[in-house]
């Protein structure tokens, strides 16, 4: 889904004229975790590379790093494999300037080796930053990944050869799932989780929001942590602006998160924000948390917006 629709003009004929491009750089930055590494605090997410043409993606891509971003996200299965190539095409050039990630789904040492070797060579670079475990959604998965002959042996294995200088993991399915994988925190140092308006508001309780189960035990165990669906794939903008969302997600005790923008537009809109962003209030928190779970807006609540989340 397009995260952003523009309709207003339908009905009062008037469109409101574009603000300025931003200008580059001006992006906060934060260490991720105890890496001593500094990323902006949004990033080029690479999920939704399927939505454009390819030229179109690369185009994103490279005025997202004309503008200061340096956090570039990805992984081997999205748009079925092939989003890799569109940071291929570009990412080369600049490469030692950026943090690059990608991700692997695959539960044991052989299957995550193989992922590894293709992510690299279709991006076109001898390592990533940053290697995740991806989709970590079962206690089973936390099992295989750490059982004999399991994932984590390939992740350690390309952090000793420089195939990836860091670890981590990514989960959107079941918070107390992360909770099982921050038991091994000591053997990775990023977690990945989705962050929102609207996760307090889940129908099922406390235990299945991220941001009171997972967040906090993923920031006492000190690993850099980064979120994504901010926008809850773009159900959450029928009910809050982009602003409302972004400014959010920002103001939790994360480092950076991972956005989908697959125009320039958007990218930019996005930066402006965050070029201007500034904590919220406790109490600007705690009325958006109460707009989001009003009875006003019961089709964002549940299952009806995350539909993700599953136990």
């Amino acid at each position: 889904m397009q995260r952003r629709s523009f309709f207003g003009a339908v009905f009062s004929g008037l469109a409101a004229p574009r603000p300025a491009k931003p200008k580059a750089g001006g992006i906060p930055t934060r260490l991720l975790g105890r890496t001593g590494e500094k990323l902006t605090i949004i990033g080029e997410g690479g999920a939704r590379f399927h939505l454009v043409p390819f030229e179109e993606g690369k185009a994103v891509v490279r005025r997202a790093y004309e503008l200061g971003i340096n956090y570039f996200d990805m992984a081997r299965s999205y748009s079925e494999g092939n989003a890799e190539d569109v940071y291929g095409a570009v990412i080369p050039a600049f490469r030692k300037e950026i943090f690059l990630t990608t991700k692997s789904g695959q539960r044991t040492r052989k299957g995550a080796e193989a992922e590894l070797e293709t992510s690299l060579k279709r991006m076109k670079t001898d390592h990533v930053d940053l290697w995740q475990m991806h989709g970590v959604a079962k206690m089973q998965d936390v099992e295989r990944i750490f059982g004999p002959g399991g994932a984590i042996e390939a992740f350690e294995g390309a952090k000793k050869t420089g195939k990836c200088r860091y670890i981590g993991y990514t989960g959107c399915r079941d918070p107390l799932v992360h909770v099982e994988m921050l038991k091994h925190a000591e053997r990775f140092d990023t977690a990945l989780m989705p962050l929102h308006v609207a996760d307090n508001a889940f129908s099922e309780g406390p235990e299945m929001s991220f941001e009171q189960t997972a967040l906090p035990a993923a920031k006492e165990r000190g690993v850099g942590i980064f979120a994504i669906k901010v926008f809850g794939n773009a159900f959450l903008l029928r009910p809050f602006s982009v602003g409302d969302c972004l400014r959010y997600t920002l103001s939790l005790p994360i480092t950076a998160a991972a956005l989908g923008f697959c125009t320039i537009g958007q990218l930019e809109d996005d930066v402006r924000i965050a070029q201007n962003f500034k904590p919220l209030a406790a109490e600007e928190m705690a009325k958006l948390r109460a707009r989001a779970a009003s009875g006003k807006f019961d089709t964002i609540r549940g299952g009806a917006l995350e539909y993700w989340k599953t136990r």
